[in-house]
């Protein structure tokens, strides 16, 4: 399996409901890297890198999210690999 990289924009009720916590404990499950962040217009961030299949995994994930968010849409854009990142980590700026 190769790497890949994807940034990924979730949208809908996404901030103040744990949700960059709940996608930090599953990219670490599955071993990527990367980080989430909230952006200014209310969505979250996602940049991710790992196997293909695996943030396939996580992108199923993200389409849940935790008890009580509501997630609208999740768009996501592949890019190539760069091992930017050592861990996948909450970004809070």
């Amino acid at each position: 399996m190769s790497n890949v990289r994807a940034l990924i924009i979730v949208k809908g009720l996404v901030q103040g409901v744990g949700y960059r916590w709940f996608v930090e404990r599953h990219a670490k499950q599955l071993g990527l890297t990367g980080y989430v962040h909230n952006l200014p217009d209310g969505n979250v961030e996602v940049v991710v890198e790992g196997a293909r299949s695996l943030i396939e995994e996580l992108i199923r994930e993200l389409k849940v999210g935790p008890r009580f968010a509501s997630v609208e849409d999740v768009r996501v854009t592949w890019h190539p690999y760069r091992g930017e990142f050592n861990d996948f980590r909450i970004r809070f700026w």
